[in-house]
């Protein structure tokens, strides 16, 4: 059973509140330009339209981050629906606009989609775990379009259960190869101590049966991102790793073995916030299998090893883990990293596919991982 978690970043489009703002001197310039636009008296036609696109570019208007709006490409129409669902034919030609649409998404390049797929189709797995899709529809399209054209067979299953984030920040589970999913449960309502949702994405449990009948537990998790409130944002995740770890001593409890624990936990092995799960628990990570399989650092860094990297030679910071319980670590044959479509800014280097050659084509800033377990 070849098992693979990734946080893809999305699929086509990506909530522009998630995206790295690299406007570098633009920045300056804009603001420069938008205190000299609210000095003068003059505030209508060009110099009102340059005040908007200059709030929209510097992020001071006033957005939410409930969708009021889809925009959909479909052979080579654009697609516009509203909060009322009404399919409206829109943007065709000029004259058959029929309003303003806010997008709070920006385009993934094509090149980058396919380096996603890339990614997918090296590793191949039966069963993927993935994080951040914009939704079903999307996935299922990458799916049937995209990952065939890199030699993939597509899953026969998808399943995305949406959470508590409104941006487009999904989570899914892919099968294939006699794989089928038997449950889902969510965590969605889970409370933290001031009765707010414990999980900012979702925490989701999955229960797999392999051709042979045999039943394996999933737990497909995405803590909290870093905030300005560094303390705030480590007590949300050892919360967050606390439920995890009352849930995977509940399966065990349970008399459950075969149990596995993956995603995006957005801190680095040493931290407290994440002691409930790595060393309160008796979890194995892959990464620390004898098997474990990935292309080091180039030059002097191949023999490094960085507090909190994946390991020594591959010297990026862990934020995506995959946990085994003891029972499945003992039966891993083999485990892996891919980062060839992360696109290096700085040391360390490492080897990536030809097709990234800068940041805007990259798969996703996380590494695949993945373990191939006997069954």
């Amino acid at each position: 059973m070849k098992l693979a978690t990734f946080n893809i970043q999305n699929l086509f489009h990506r909530d522009r509140t998630n995206s790295e703002r690299t406007f570098g001197k633009c920045m300056s310039d804009w603001v420069n330009e938008l205190d000299g636009l609210l000095k003068k008296n003059d505030r209508h036609g060009s110099n009102a339209e340059r005040i908007q696109e200059l709030s929209f570019l510097l992020g001071f208007d006033k957005t939410y981050h409930q969708p009021y709006a889809v925009m959909r490409s479909r052979a080579g129409y654009l697609f516009l629906k509203g909060k009322n669902y009404s399919k409206e034919l829109a943007a065709n030609e000029i004259t058959d606009w029929n309003g303003w649409v806010s997008l709070r998404t920006v385009p993934i390049k094509t090149l980058a989609v396919k380096n996603k797929a890339r990614v997918i189709a090296d590793i191949d797995p039966d069963i993927l775990l993935l994080q951040e899709i914009e939704d079903r529809a999307s996935l299922e399209e990458f799916n049937q379009e995209f990952l065939p054209e890199m030699g993939c067979r597509p899953f026969d299953e998808i399943f995305v259960v949406q959470g508590n984030d409104k941006r487009g920040l999904e989570m899914a589970i892919m099968t294939k190869n006699g794989y089928r999913l038997q449950s889902i449960r969510s965590h969605i309502y889970d409370q933290d101590e001031n009765g707010n949702p414990l999980f900012k994405k979702d925490l989701l449990e999955y229960e797999v049966k392999t051709p042979s009948g045999t039943t394996y537990h999933l737990i497909s998790a995405h803590f909290q991102e870093l905030t300005t409130d560094i303390d705030k944002t480590d007590r949300m995740r050892k919360a967050q790793a606390k439920k995890v770890a009352e849930v995977y001593k509940g399966l065990q409890e349970d008399g459950k073995t075969n149990i596995s624990i993956a995603g995006t936990l957005n801190d680095v092995p040493y931290s407290d916030c994440l002691s409930p799960l790595l060393r309160d628990t008796d979890l194995r990570d892959i990464t620390k299998h004898q098997s474990f399989n990935v292309d080091i650092d180039k030059g002097k860094d191949a023999s490094y090893f960085r507090l909190g990297a994946y390991r020594m030679g591959v010297n990026i910071k862990q934020k995506d883990y995959l946990l085994l319980s003891p029972e499945l670590f003992g039966k891993a044959e083999a485990g892996g990293l891919n980062r060839k479509a992360i696109w290096p800014l700085e040391k360390p280097m490492w080897s990536v596919y030809s097709t990234v050659q800068e940041k805007s084509q990259e798969a996703s800033g996380h590494p695949a991982l993945w373990a191939d377990i006997k069954i």
